[in-house]
């Protein structure tokens, strides 16, 4: 199915199902532990073996000796592989970092080497015993020192783009701000570490393994060991949590498959917390310089975004600058994107990659423009909305209520009662502040397929290769087929994660729910056609309802039509063009309230709340849960999230979460979540947009916001700890 026209009305409309606020289908699987994550498929081979993978110690350089005599004389152990016995391994082209060491060194934990035993505590130990000696070389660590020589990137986009004149527009503008702000690197923190099984089948490899997106995963599996795509299949049923870290495969899914060829059985891998940093992806760092020039009506009339990160060789930058190139209306725009070499980790996406962090920086600057104005932050921009593309206003938004986001946010949240000067509100040692600033994020999406299924019982089956990632797939899935053919929910049966299955939009980039489910519609609207064709109907002028397809006074059920054979279909839906007719996006506002002690300088939040304009929302309950997630996590990136980089041997030091602190119970607030009542007929026929990875856009700037009026310490450079605060603390 082309979808290359905004959707009219279809049967999605009647909104029966979809809409509803049903609990996750899969819930009871994951509450009472029985959904089977990749580790835990005991049941699909026999015979696994466990391996470890040993990390390199150093950053950069040469693998001079490399002994494994000793640990393959160790008890149990039955291979030790490594570059030496590996065979060929290739780098996939979608990936940065080569996924196996040897003998060159590329970042600090790369994976060096795999033992194999018959338990893992036995390949655990044998690890220890292989001695490596390495020729250090010196690398590149350190992203403030090695901006100078950051290069512009190739991206997909244009790294940089530019409107009017700028330089004339700011220097003549009565009101100013010109500050930069950096954001650290940070870790996904999935609760699920990067696990795999592998077994190889008279050539042909199975892998069960955690994975956003599967048709990738196969693609690149493929490459790297130099097979044909049709000879790996990949399993994912269940995945717990990925941030994007799951994207692409990474060291465990390619060590278990080198390991289990060579030791001629199963061999199943779990990277331990501690090699999750440094052995995967991270969220790159960033310097940001942001230039706003406004009139003093608030009007701006200049902005200019530019943004520094840095990775590996052949890597990609952090497009921090993305969202300025379409949040506020200003004549004269400036973005750009320098990407320096650095020889940690691959950095690479992190849920709402460019905007995540590229909010964090511009929310900031424009609280420090109203200020300068001595103009209220909403109101100001109120005052800078667009509806065009401010870089093409040929370009009209397919849908943008960014206002009305920030006018029920404001009343939700109780803003009036704010007071501009900081420092103004205590509650004892607790001085207390409100913040805001805009979420936003784009709209994209994938073209995604599905198979559906009915029969002789009247049950309806999908079949796709899209992933839950905690997201609820399988629920809204679930929901699209049961309102397309008016069966009860709990006749639909959802299989998801199997590359045997149609490919996926897969689930990244905020396009998963919204993709996938499109992909579903395409596949669901085939089989009424199919069924119609079987009852002597035009599937048009039926009505799907209660099990049955009705035509004027002519009935029959769904499962007499689909008979003992049943009835299988396959479609897709393929996205066209309307993207580059109409801007898409999703928006928002964040509110957020903070108490800082006057005496240590230590902040708490208070509370959240947002307000969201994200298409249709296709089940409510899921939807809002993603969204204090994605909050949740910007409270994180506001206070606390930081990998610390040891800019002399070039790795991250806090790589467990006993040192990478992330939110827990305790430091997480009333959370308030309302979703504005709209739909996009150009975004897809499910007229709905991604939500999963807009709560995080803009939250950590709230916060930022708020901590600075409630105490009079504007902190550039997150994360916002008391020790960046208490020195300026009055």
């Amino acid at each position: 199915m082309k979808f290359d026209q905004p959707a009219t009305r279809n049967p999605i409309d009647r909104l029966k199902v979809v809409g509803k606020p049903y609990d996750r289908i899969d819930g009871p699987l994951k509450t009472t532990g029985t959904a089977p994550y990749a580790y835990e498929r005991h049941d699909v081979v026999p015979n696994q073996a466990y391996g470890v993978i040993l990390g390199a110690a150093i950053a950069k350089g040469r693998i001079r000796r490399l002994d494994t005599s000793a640990a393959r004389a160790a008890p149990g152990v039955i291979a030790v592989v490594t570059h030496e016995n590996a065979g060929k391994v290739n780098k996939a082209k979608a990936i940065t970092a080569k996924l196996m060491a040897g003998p060159e060194i590329d970042h600090f934990d790369q994976a060096v080497a795999i033992v194999v035993a018959s338990t893992f505590e036995q390949a655990r130990a044998a690890t220890q015993l292989i001695v490596v000696e390495y020729d250090r070389l010196e690398g590149r660590f350190d992203l403030a020192k090695e901006r100078a020589s950051a290069v512009k990137p190739k991206m997909d986009d244009p790294p940089d783009t530019a409107v009017g004149n700028f330089a004339e527009a700011f220097a003549n503008a009565p009101v100013k701000v010109d500050q930069t702000y950096t954001t650290p690197n940070q870790s996904h923190s999935a609760m699920e570490p990067f696990a795999s099984i592998a077994s190889w089948q008279e050539g042909k490899l199975t892998v069960w393994t955690s994975n956003q997106m599967i048709a990738w995963a196969r693609r690149d599996l493929a490459e790297v060991l130099g097979l044909q795509p049709a000879d790996v299949r990949v399993v994912s049923s269940y995945v717990g949590g990925g941030f994007g870290s799951k994207l692409w495969i990474r060291s465990d899914v390619v060590m278990a498959a080198l390991a289990a060829r060579v030791a001629g059985r199963p061999v199943k891998v779990a990277l331990a917390r501690p090699q999750i940093p440094n052995n995967t992806t991270h969220r790159p760092a960033t310097i940001q310089r942001i230039q706003l020039g406004a009139g003093n009506d608030g009007k701006l009339v200049a902005i200019s975004h530019e943004s520094w990160s840095g990775d590996l060789p052949g890597g990609q930058p952090e497009t921090a600058a993305m969202q300025t190139r379409q949040l506020y209306a200003a004549d004269n725009r400036i973005t750009s994107h320098r990407l320096a070499t650095l020889d940690l980790p691959e950095g690479n996406a992190m849920r709402a990659p460019g905007e995540a962090p590229g909010l964090m920086a511009l929310e900031i600057a424009m609280d420090e423009l109203a200020e300068r104005l001595k103009m209220d932050p909403v109101a100001l921009r109120i005052a800078n909305d667009t509806q065009v593309d401010p870089e093409k206003p040929g370009r009209a938004f397919s849908h943008r209520d960014l206002i009305g986001c920030l006018r029920i946010g404001s009343q939700r949240f109780g803003w009036e009662q704010r007071r501009a000067t900081p420092g103004q509100v205590r509650d004892g040692r607790w001085l207390v502040g409100m913040g805001m600033a805009s979420a936003f994020r784009g709209n994209m999406t994938m073209n995604s397929a599905a198979r559906a299924s009915l029969d002789g019982k009247g049950v309806v089956t999908i079949s796709t290769d899209m992933t839950d990632i905690g997201t609820g797939s399988y629920t809204v899935i679930a929901q699209t087929a049961a309102e397309l053919l008016g069966v009860p929910l709990e006749q639909v049966v959802v299989r998801l994660g199997d590359s045997d299955f149609p490919v996926s939009s897969g689930s990244g980039g905020q396009w998963g729910g919204n993709s996938s489910t499109a992909g579903v519609y395409a596949a669901c609207m085939k089989l009424r056609e199919a069924i119609a064709r079987k009852a002597g109907l035009m599937a048009g002028d039926a009505r799907f309802d209660e099990g049955q397809i009705i035509s004027g006074s002519r009935s029959f059920t769904l499962a007499e039509l689909a008979g003992r054979q049943g009835i299988t279909v396959e479609d897709g839906i393929e996205f066209g063009d309307l993207t580059k007719t109409y801007a898409q996006a999703t928006f928002g506002a964040h509110f957020a309230e903070v108490g800082v002690d006057a005496a240590t300088g230590e902040v708490r939040v208070r509370r959240m709340s947002g307000a969201f304009a994200a298409g249709r929302i296709l089940n409510p309950k899921t939807a809002r849960s993603q969204v204090i997630g994605a909050m949740t996590m910007g409270l994180g990136a506001a206070l606390m999230e930081e990998l610390v980089v040891d800019t002399r041997y070039g790795y991250f030091v806090n790589h467990d979460l006993a040192e990478y602190h992330v939110p827990v119970h305790a430091d997480v607030p009333k959370q308030d979540v309302f979703f504005l009542d709209e739909v996009d007929d150009k975004s897809s026929p499910m007229k709905a947009k991604g939500v999963g990875e807009l709560g995080l856009c803009g939250s950590a700037a709230a916060i930022a916001n708020a901590v600075y009026n409630a105490c009079g310490v504007r902190v550039r450079d997150y994360p916002l700890t008391l020790d960046k605060i208490i020195r300026s603390l009055a």
